[in-house]
């Protein structure tokens, strides 16, 4: 067979027409058109962004949005869209098998790994993170019930917080996951508890002992494996998204092992809908390694015969609300951070923020409060809400 030299561009344009009309069709039925006027829809500055987005998948959406390859003036109500429609099984790139295939045989989240997502993301400069949280810098959902703004809406979530823990002067509290202290601090100020907070990061210890000095309050930095002794209360806010699905019950089996009896565990994360074995691969790439979202049927596995379910709550909507808040804050002071992180930085996070955003509202996230207790909570467990 003779293979002409016209005939290698006629067949690069047959696919990359095959890949368009593929790519224009999901979106179709997400609402969304390529180059349309709405504010969801894409508008696109590169002729390979189909290919890309079939043999990539979510990676490759997230990483041509930082190349520049399209754009959206409402990055989140785009993503909602998306996820509302139900496509994430429509496109099924090979990278995606390459992320089973390592969760498979290695355990991404192994004590000797748990510093990378420190490194990575939270090390890089406290002062992007004071431009975009809170007065406190809580760096999880808000509870949103009666809150107007983000300030009063983490102070909502910290003493929502407190007071599913049943909290009373003098407790020994273990904080897993504890930030840049803030939490710690409100529960040494308003609830006059003793509190160990714990982290991997050393730009969020180094702060977190600045926030609580003078308070009965130790910060550690070192993995929440390393702790030693027993807590009458334990709290994890937004740090089990980094534990991994096999070491969940390893996590659980901590807990019961350091908790007094009748003590009480409160679990603040991020849920899946579905059971899964690996997270989103642009997420784990570019926002935090190693990262993936725990199911019901995860976390329920894990504690069994472990621990005492006491309450399950879910107000994962509240998470848009605050991520919106928290993008609204570092877009209007990027002018003050632009001297340190570079316009792709820009992208990237934008698109890290807002795409969460949109994943929340389309109820594809969820935010669960789950309270735990050891041999059973007194006889009864009444949760504030």
């Amino acid at each position: 067979m003779t293979v002409t030299t016209t005939s290698i561009p006629h067949r690069k344009q047959q696919k990359h027409d095959r890949a368009r009309i593929k790519i224009e069709h999901l979106l179709n039925q997400a609402g969304i058109q390529l180059n349309g006027e709405q504010p969801w829809d894409i508008q696109t500055h590169n002729d390979s962004l189909y290919s890309r987005l079939l043999n990539f998948g979510t990676l490759g959406l997230g990483e041509s949005y930082m190349d520049g390859w399209w754009s959206c003036e409402k990055l989140d109500e785009f993503v909602c869209r998306l996820f509302k429609a139900q496509l994430r099984t429509s496109i099924n790139p090979w990278i995606d098998h390459l992320g089973v295939l390592r969760t498979t045989f290695l355990n991404l989240q192994a004590k000797s790994r748990a510093f990378e997502v420190a490194r990575h993301h939270y090390d890089i400069g406290n002062d992007l993170y004071k431009e975009m949280l809170d007065e406190r810098m809580i760096y999880s959902c808000g509870y949103w019930k009666h809150a107007t703004d983000l300030n009063s809406a983490q102070e909502a979530k910290l003493d929502l917080v407190c007071k599913k823990l049943y909290l009373k002067p003098g407790m020994r509290v273990l904080d897993i996951g504890c930030g840049w202290g803030g939490t710690a601090k409100f529960i040494a100020e308003r609830y006059g508890a003793e509190v160990v907070g714990v982290t991997v990061s050393v730009e969020q210890a180094e702060l977190a002992r600045t926030v609580c000095k003078d308070l009965p309050v130790e910060i550690k930095l070192m993995d929440y494996k390393q702790i030693k002794g027993k807590y009458d209360r334990i709290l994890s806010l937004g740090m089990f998204e980094h534990v991994g699905f096999k070491n969940y019950s390893t996590f659980m089996q901590f807990i019961a092992r350091h908790l007094e009896n009748r003590g009480i565990f409160l679990l603040h994360t991020i849920g899946s809908n579905y059971t899964d074995k690996v997270g989103n691969t642009w997420v784990s790439r570019h926002i935090f390694p190693n990262s993936m979202l725990p199911s019901i049927a995860q976390i329920g596995k894990a504690a069994e015969n472990q621990l005492v379910m006491e309450d399950w709550q879910n107000f994962g909507p509240d998470y848009d609300k605050t991520l919106m808040a928290w993008f609204n804050k570092f877009n209007n002071g990027w002018s003050n951070l632009e001297k340190h992180y570079d316009e792709r930085f820009y992208k990237m996070w934008k698109y890290y923020l807002l795409s969460f955003a949109g994943s929340f509202r389309a109820r594809e996230n969820q935010l669960w409060q789950v309270v735990f207790s050891k041999n059973c909570f007194q006889q009864r467990y009444d949760s504030p809400r």
